[in-house]
């Protein structure tokens, strides 16, 4: 069981990374972007794919986007300059409160 939320929070990161992907493509359209972009989301859906197999597939979803949005928008407000508001921000710890919430009752 250990090692399906090892893969679940694996997952979320690579979820991240597609995202970042995602954001090269549309500054910089190379091969090599589009590579990375498959490359992340197929190794986010495998490792999503891996954790369902013993977590039930509404908390594993959750909790997958949950981490990769929170991880995006965090990422967007440090490397990409992104709004650094209050309600923002408060938001996010929403998130992160609702996916810890998950985690616990499962």
């Amino acid at each position: 069981m250990k090692m399906a939320w090892v893969a679940l929070i694996a997952a979320g990161l690579c979820e991240m990374l597609g995202v970042v992907a995602i954001k090269r493509v549309t500054t910089y359209r190379h091969w090599t972007s589009y590579l990375f972009l498959v490359i992340a989301f197929g190794l986010s859906f495998s490792l999503l794919t891996f954790a369902m197999s013993e977590i039930s597939m509404g908390t594993a979803y959750a909790i997958w986007t949950g981490i990769g949005t929170v991880s995006s928008a965090l990422l967007g407000m440090i490397a990409f300059g992104e709004p650094r508001e209050r309600k923002r921000i408060a938001y996010i710890g929403l998130i992160i409160a609702s996916t810890v919430g998950l985690k616990w009752i499962s």
